[in-house]
């Protein structure tokens, strides 16, 4: 089944952000290459595809877990989360309808 990760972001976490994305971007490729990832992205501060200074809100990733509970345990070792970037993450299932 498909799950909805929404990670918010602490205020001001560019700089942290920048650091641990590569380890962030490590797993979502993972995720990628199973066939287990629909989509991911951040949410831009500011309405720019680059919001520059102005950074981030937060995160979403849909990706395809076996169970709720494997879905948290992901999010929960996410480097974002174990690191301060995010202050929160909500984990949701997620039912894909289009496109078909």
């Amino acid at each position: 089944m498909l799950y909805a990760i929404i990670g918010q972001d602490v205020a001001n976490s560019l700089s942290k952000r920048l650091s641990v994305r590569p380890a962030h971007i490590a797993r979502l490729q993972t995720l990628q290459d199973a066939g287990r990832l629909l989509l991911a992205g951040p949410f831009p501060a500011v309405d720019a595809i680059d919001p520059a200074a102005a950074g981030f809100t937060g995160s979403l990733i849909v990706a395809e877990f076996s169970s709720l509970a494997e879905a948290e345990t992901w999010a929960q070792a996410d480097p974002y989360l174990t690191t301060g970037v995010y202050e929160q993450i909500t984990v949701k299932p997620f039912k894909k309808t289009f496109p078909t």
